[in-house]
């Protein structure tokens, strides 16, 4: 399944700068226009399993899971954003942008540069503060999208009858029950609903419905303080859908450009630890409820995104459609096993290899072989 992940922020807070650490991309910083075009790049996502299945079936080709990332121009300016004439937090163009990620990946500044301004009517780096400001500038813009809603509703409704209008009073309650927590702090995604809920509002493209992953952009001179800033954050901001990882993105977009051992002696001069930009995709994952199963054989071995809960059946439906109406069996070891067994065969000889029908619950770093009726 294809996995879209949208980077937002308020200008100049480190947005593109972590794009292109991550991506390896060279989009503009400094001229980049908050009323611009997104950028926009596929990233193969780590997976340290597929280099020891290689090395054991010597595949052809390996084909790591990937994901977009789709860095959108700044979300507002706070208070000043929402006292513009259109009263719209966020623009429809950059609305349009993120409204269809599945998540997003809300940078906040943690640096100082005086050569980089600060957000209009602030004199400080306070990344906190910014969290804040951007999460009310997201619960706006959907508080105002549902208002528009209800107001049409009202119209509508007492024009229609039988089933239609049963459907549509229902979803008029649902987003008077929405908008009511909303406007209480309560972000959609932390609001308890049934999945015939959910399928209302799914073509809304809620923002307070998405998972976040808020990631500090540390300065050189905060390396330091990155777990006492995480705390700070997660301690008003910690929920089921919400995560938080710091990255000096800055300098984790300059040692990219090197080699590895200049790298590696950049990292050691700074202090700087081991990368974590692949924990962004990671922790992501995590929070959309994304695993990955793994195919392995001489052809190829691949990594396959499912959501968590999904079956072997549905599993199979991520290779191809043809595997999942024709499904007959699974055989499964997880990835753990087979490395332990050394081989396949071996796995098989130990026991190792099930056969799981059409309802086994696929879980991550299972190694999977479909059988299948033509």
């Amino acid at each position: 399944m294809a996995v879209n992940l949208g980077i937002v922020g308020l200008p100049l807070s480190g947005k593109t700068t972590l794009f292109n650490a991550i991506t390896g991309s060279h989009a503009a910083i400094a001229t980049y226009s908050t009323e611009g075009q997104p950028n926009v790049a596929v990233v193969k996502v780590p997976d340290a399993r597929l280099d020891v299945l290689a090395r054991m079936f010597h595949p052809r080709k390996v084909t790591p899971a990937d994901v977009q990332f789709i860095d959108v121009p700044g979300v507002g300016m706070g208070a000043s954003a929402r006292e513009r004439e259109s009263k719209e937090p966020i623009s429809r163009q950059t609305l349009g942008f993120i409204s269809t990620v599945d998540a997003l990946v809300l940078v906040v500044r943690a640096f100082d540069n005086p050569s980089v301004p600060l957000p209009e009517g602030v004199d400080t780096v306070d990344p906190v503060r910014d969290v804040e400001t951007v999460m009310l500038e997201l619960a706006f813009s959907d508080l105002g999208i549902i208002e528009r809603r209800l107001e049409r509703l009202k119209s509508e409704i007492p024009k229609m009858k039988g089933p239609d209008r049963e459907v549509r009073e229902r979803e008029r309650d649902l987003l008077a029950k929405l908008g009511a927590a909303l406007e209480e702090g309560t972000h959609i995604r932390d609001q308890v609903l049934t999945e015939d809920e959910e399928k209302l509002i799914r073509n809304f493209g809620f923002l307070t419905a998405k998972p976040v992953l808020i990631v500090p952009d540390l300065g050189e001179e905060r390396l330091d303080q990155a777990d006492e800033i995480e705390e700070s954050i997660r301690r008003r901001w910690q929920g089921q859908h919400v995560d938080v990882i710091a990255i000096p993105a800055q300098l984790e977009m300059e040692v990219g450009q090197l080699s590895t051992d200049e790298a590696a002696e950049f990292r050691e001069s700074l202090g700087m630890g081991p990368s974590r930009l692949g924990e962004v995709v990671k922790k992501s994952y995590e929070l959309l409820g994304l695993i990955s199963f793994l195919t392995a054989g001489e052809d190829e071995v691949r990594a396959w995104t499912i959501r968590r809960g999904t079956t072997a059946q549905q599993a199979a439906g991520a290779i191809h459609s043809d595997l999942e109406r024709g499904f007959i069996r699974a055989e499964v070891v997880h990835f753990d096993d087979l490395v332990a067994a050394g081989t396949m065969a071996e796995a098989k000889r130990r026991g190792l290899v099930r056969i799981e029908g059409k309802s086994y619950i696929v879980r991550d770093g299972d190694v999977m072989h479909v059988l299948f009726n033509v």
